[in-house]
């Protein structure tokens, strides 16, 4: 296939999966700078430049190892806070980074600990909430931090739960804590430096559930998502003295999802909802032109990124299927919507594929929303990829997606399945896949194959499957339960072995521990453990029969590298052949565009061999430029 179809132009791979121009944008509180995310020296920094003059943007963080991927403005608009960690492991901490002098504050100056920004306020713009686990490394303390001098004051020690909520005061207002049964219960603060539990949300609600930290101006009310009584989680106000709920948007496919608040009353303006497309509905009329107005820009779907204190200036962020992502400045009173830049400007003329949702029927009558696309050269029946999603506490959603663009450019349809388990489509959907990891989960992804093969789509002699984190295992699992389904897989951080997987989850899991084991099953009852261990792939590596190609971070502190090493080690022992490419300075995932092409350039030649698709031949030195590491097989 590589030479038949010459009149559409193969999309370099670094177009795809090399740095964007630029990403993140989002504008400072007070209006005067935007800031976002551009390569410098190759490295994704942040970029800051005055509202009115974006020709002058200057860089504010000089990197030069790993990218930064995520920064907030400070309340004071003043700083900048960066999340960096080290080579993947997710020891994060944050640093604040002066506007004025570029300087760089280590906000969190502890070894070997996970931090996160837990809010701000804007009666509060010199500080921010900050959690880390230096104290107990399983459960994260509750700090308030003084952005320009790193100063700290604790405001909640963590006695081993989930989380805390506060309101714009900087006062604890509750905090979550998971039960071993995989229900959760909110819990007040009784004035003695004690909790008195208040609110208990079944295990079967437990993960769409949960009250949020929009408090009234008045401290009475705040507005919860929840699925108790109902199966979609649905949009309430919940009085917090009675415990008395309001219904305020539901909707009977799916959950409610974003949300749009008054940036001084948090009262409720619009919410968003995605079934197989998202779409946004007013709450107040108020808003409601500003919805039309988006909405009728062409600019896609979209979502705000950012917003001034006034509320009268939006950062929105846009794409579509076959346009990759472009931010906007939204002037309200005006009506006025300015291109700020398109993230990956090198596509503007690569021959994108359209996406299609299709709603799937299971063997056992669920609605699988998935969505597809087809090559734009090429008769049916093509090649198919089926890629799936990770978490599984996750979903696929439509719009433009690097993966599906790179295969079907490459002469593979694609197929995203959002099989039992994953998020959005109420509780019923979600708790379906309890104890199904390998069972009901790849059926629903067999039935799926089953629907594009019988549709015309897919030739049933070439279908690959391929996917990350619980996307791997899927592959694994798939590979090993159905050993002749598929003519290839793809696993990058894939766990091989549950009982290894939640016997090493990161310290700081440790609240969510409990929905881990309602999910994947008990390891310390004799039930549990059986199933587990029937679970898990690496006991069924003698059943594999096609070619299997694995990629792994060293210092992936989810799935660790023992994962995927056990796996290799099995299939070994069985002189069964698969190519293993680990890479030292990554984690779960490869965040360095050198690594993530140089892989891909693996994951193309391995599928054109076993697919018969086309590929891009290496570049000089592009897997050199990486630190894959081949230990076994090879390109």
């Amino acid at each position: 296939m590589n030479d038949a179809f010459p009149s559409i132009p193969m999309i370099p791979r670094e177009a795809l999966f090399g740095n964007p121009e630029k990403s993140g944008a989002q504008i400072a509180k007070d209006g005067r700078h935007i800031a976002w995310l551009a390569p410098l020296d190759g490295v994704m920094n942040v970029f800051v430049a005055p509202r009115t003059a974006l020709q002058d943007a200057r860089p504010l963080t000089r990197e030069t190892g790993r990218k930064i991927q995520n920064f907030a403005w400070a309340r004071d608009s003043q700083h900048v806070l960066v999340y960096k960690d080290k080579d993947g492991d997710e020891d994060w901490h944050v640093y604040a980074v002066d506007l004025a002098t570029a300087t760089m504050r280590d906000l969190t100056p502890y070894p070997a600990i996970n931090a996160g920004i837990a809010g701000s306020s804007r009666k509060h713009p010199g500080a921010v909430l900050i959690t880390h686990n230096k104290r107990d490394p399983r459960f994260p303390d509750l700090f308030r931090v003084d952005v320009a001098t790193g100063a700290e004051t604790l405001l909640a020690e963590n006695p081993g739960f989930a989380g805390f909520m506060t309101d714009d005061d900087f006062t604890v207002r509750l905090a979550e804590k998971m039960n071993g049964d995989g229900s959760s219960v909110a819990l007040l603060p009784d004035g003695a430096g004690g909790w008195t539990e208040w609110l208990h949300i079944p295990a079967e609600d437990a993960l769409t559930s949960g009250i949020t930290d929009k408090f009234s101006p008045d401290g009475k009310t705040t507005l919860m998502k929840d699925s108790r009584g109902r199966d979609t989680a649905a949009l309430v106000r919940l009085d917090l003295e009675t415990q008395a709920t309001t219904l305020l948007a539901a909707d009977p496919r799916a959950d409610i999802g974003g949300l749009i608040t008054d940036p001084v009353s948090h009262a409720p303006l619009a919410y968003s909802v995605d079934y197989d497309r998202a779409r946004w509905v007013a709450l107040d009329p108020a808003i409601q032109p500003d919805l039309d107005f988006l909405n009728g820009a062409g600019i896609g779907d979209w979502g705000i990124s950012s917003r001034t204190d006034d509320d009268t200036l939006w950062v929105v962020g846009a794409q579509s299927d076959t346009a990759p992502g472009a931010a906007y400045l939204y002037d309200r009173h005006a009506k006025t919507l300015e291109k700020l830049y398109d993230a990956r400007p090198a596509l503007a003329d690569s021959p994108l594929a359209p996406m299609r949702p299709e709603i799937i029927k299971s063997r056992d009558g669920l609605n699988l929303v998935s969505y597809l696309t087809i090559p734009r050269f090429g008769a049916a029946p093509h090649p198919l990829v089926l890629y799936v999603h990770g978490g599984p506490w996750a979903r696929d959603f439509f719009g433009y997606h690097p993966v599906h663009q790179w295969l079907a450019n490459r002469g593979y349809a694609v197929l995203s399945v959002n099989f039992r388990s994953s998020t959005g489509f109420g509780k019923a959907f979600l708790n379906a896949g309890d104890h199904q990891w390998g069972g009901k989960m790849d059926d629903d992804l067999l039935d799926a194959v089953d629907w594009a093969v019988g549709a015309g789509v897919a030739d049933p002699a070439r279908i690959a499957i391929f996917g990350g984190s619980y996307g791997g295992y899927a592959v694994l699992a798939g590979m090993t339960r159905n050993p002749t389904r598929y003519a290839c897989g793809v696993d990058i951080v894939g766990p091989s072995n549950l009982e290894t997987l939640l016997a090493t989850i990161p310290p700081y899991w440790e609240a969510f521990r409990a929905q881990l084991i309602k999910s994947l099953g008990d390891p310390d009852t004799a039930e549990g453990a059986a199933l587990l261990r029937d679970r898990s792939p690496v006991h069924r590596a003698e059943a594999l029969a096609r070619p299997l190609l694995i990629g792994q971070g060293a210092n992936d502190p989810r799935v660790k590298q023992a994962e995927s090493d056990q796996m290799v080690a099995a299939l070994q022992r069985k002189n069964i052949p698969v190519t293993y490419v680990l890479f030292p300075d990554e984690g779960h995932g490869f965040a360095r565009p050198e690594n993530n092409i140089a892989f891909n350039a693996v994951v193309e030649k391995f599928l054109a061999v076993h697919l018969g698709g086309r590929a891009e031949p290496p570049a000089p030195g592009e897997i050199e430029r990486s630190t894959a590491q081949f230990l076994a097989g090879g390109i």
